[in-house]
């Protein structure tokens, strides 16, 4: 028990006032019966730590995930027992996935009825073991300060899912040293937060040097990791003559009018940094796990070397020759002065000659005029117009590649998107989240139509808290991205991806919040404007071409073969599709 306790404190008290002095401020969810005791503290508590009602529990988990994302605090979901806890979980593993520090607080039915098939009877803390590094179940109103502590701690300490699950009637009963054990000593807990930084061996430092010292085509892979590490990427690009190519969650790391960036890689990545990534002799990954393994150099091909702040993701996707265990800017810091000064700058001019007909070919496909308006258009249109302190959020799917394509980041922005789980109907909670925590600067959540329509409800919290936020909607009536992946990577017809079309923008009117449509190409920049000036929240609907498809930087054979054979077997939009395609690969010819 946490000096100061009355002995009259509920075990909600308890579980609150801890969460208090780990410097929790805000908590996302939704009441209910099985949780009410801690939502009373809550209530009572209300002047030091704020609740934010969402509409589901997803949404919840998805905004204490983009909370730790934008801050790098400790983000807090809390919901009832049984189907409450359980729609945390999508969310929850977004922030397993990206590595966030998120805690979730999930009620249970009463102690001594668990697992007699009473109502709502989950058992949570078993349902969370593989989302959670910790995962635990409130034995009594004494155990919760010890079990909120350790929570705090390991997710904050190991950027990582924690879950403490609480059944009701402990949640009002109050604490007492008759029901406590001898060895559960008052007061024995410390909130003193120990800052953990690890740096490598200075030998495996000196080797890494070694090794970029004698690389001639060097490529530098940065992503989430290396955020904070602007200037050093820059310098270390500088001194090396390497392209930065940027993982989807790093994409802020560098801003893209830096003459050493190539952009993205991957399906939605660029040209150049493709072909970096597949001419470079070394390989230097800077806090990044990239997944998708087909888009490295062939093993072998490069000398790698990987910083990394997790020992266990060291040649996780390619086989490094040194691993550089540490926090990402420290280690750069010690590195880069034991590196030469690369005299020949052919590879990174190459890729920055590149860049320019990169640039070119993007700058053509987002002033198309042609009707209905290409979906490039608008990310474009609304690239230009975001501030320098803008908060981006992104949804996943074709959205994905017009955000990392047309959307450039400016020094200053910070942008996000569910990286490794990829999840749709993250990017409005996400922006939620990033209101709530900076009411100061924009935000703007950037999404699909399949995606709006998951957690359409949440524009409801939106307008409860009054949150100015900027929700663009890119409607192409489909599920865009697995149509384009049907036909790709598998050569098989469109099947179940057509969506019944929504009004989005008489949607928002109906939750109180302004609502637009853009669908000229033409008139597509004033119009955003107009919408963009409005004040507060407001939904912008932007109707685009279902046909145009998210190609990939370069295709492989394998893939224009299925693309035709799925035209072949059937595909019903097949001759708008090839015409479509025909069209916008003469365009770029000419």
């Amino acid at each position: 028990m946490a000096a100061g306790h009355a002995m009259d404190l509920t075990g909600g008290d308890i579980l609150v006032e801890t969460l208090i002095r780990w410097g929790v401020t805000t908590v996302f969810g939704i009441p209910g019966d099985g949780i009410n005791g801690v939502f009373e503290a809550l209530r009572t508590r209300k002047d030091k730590i704020r609740f934010i009602q969402t509409r589901h529990e997803e949404a919840a988990a998805f905004m204490a995930c983009g909370y730790a994302k934008f801050t790098g605090k400790l983000g807090v979901c809390i919901t009832t027992s049984g189907p409450g806890g359980i729609h945390l979980l999508n969310g929850l593993y977004d922030a397993k996935m990206d590595g966030q520090p998120v805690l979730a607080i999930t009620g249970m039915h009463f102690h001594d009825l668990l697992s007699t098939h009473a109502q709502q009877d989950v058992e949570l803390d078993k349902l969370f073991m593989d989302v959670a590094v910790y995962s635990a179940r409130v034995m009594g109103p004494d155990h919760v300060e010890n079990v909120t502590d350790l929570a705090c701690r390991k997710a904050i300490a190991m950027k990582a899912v924690a879950h403490i699950s609480i059944p009701v009637d402990f949640q009002s009963q109050t604490i007492t040293r008759k029901t406590s054990s001898e060895r559960n000593v008052p007061n024995h807990l410390s909130y003193v937060r120990a800052h953990y930084s690890t740096a490598p061996a200075d030998i495996d430092i000196l080797n890494a040097a070694e090794v970029l010292n004698a690389g001639k085509k060097i490529a530098i892979l940065a992503g989430r990791g290396a955020l904070d590490c602007t200037d050093e990427l820059i310098q270390l690009a500088e001194t090396l003559g390497a392209p930065i190519i940027k993982a989807l969650l790093g994409k802020a790391c560098v801003p893209d009018d830096s003459p050493y960036t190539t952009g993205g890689i991957g399906l939605l990545g660029t040209a150049p940094s493709q072909h970096a990534i597949e001419h470079c002799d070394t390989l230097l990954m800077v806090g990044t796990s990239f997944p998708y393994l087909e888009f490295y150099p062939k093993p072998g091909a490069a000398r790698a070397i990987q910083i990394d702040n997790d020992p266990t993701r060291i040649g996780l996707r390619y086989p490094v020759e040194i691993g550089l265990a540490g926090d990402a800017k420290q280690t750069l810091r010690g590195l880069i002065p034991l590196l030469k000064q690369q005299a020949d700058r052919g590879f990174l001019e190459e890729a920055q000659s590149g860049m320019r007909e990169w640039n070119l070919l993007m700058k053509s496909r987002a002033t198309n005029e042609t009707m209905p308006m290409k979906p490039q258009v608008i990310a474009s249109e609304l690239g230009k117009r975001l501030p320098a302190n803008a908060i981006v959020c992104c949804d996943s799917g074709t959205i994905t590649t017009w955000w990392a394509r047309h959307i450039p980041v400016k020094r200053g922005q910070q942008h996000t998107v569910s990286g490794t789980l990829a999840s749709m109907a993250c990017s409005l909670p996400y922006a939620i989240a990033a209101a709530v925590a900076f009411p100061e600067r924009p935000v703007f959540c950037f999404i699909g139509d399949g995606g709006m329509a998951m957690l359409l409800g949440e524009l409801a919290t939106v307008v409860k808290y009054r949150l100015n936020i900027k929700i663009v909607v890119v409607k192409n009536d489909s599920l865009g991205q697995i149509k384009w992946e049907q036909m790709v990577f598998l050569g098989n017809p469109e099947y179940g991806c057509e969506l019944e079309p929504i009004d989005f923008a008489a949607v928002a009117r109906g939750f109180h919040m302004a609502g637009f449509t853009i669908a000229d190409p033409k008139l597509c920049g004033a119009e955003l404007e107009v919408a963009l000036a409005a004040p507060g929240p407001c939904l912008i609907e932007a109707i685009v071409d279902p046909l145009e498809p998210p190609m990939p930087a370069k295709i492989t054979p394998t893939q224009a073969l299925h693309f035709a054979e799925s035209l072949i077997k059937g595909e019903p939009n097949r001759q708008q599709i090839a015409m479509t395609v025909l069209a916008d690969r003469v365009r770029e010819l000419v």
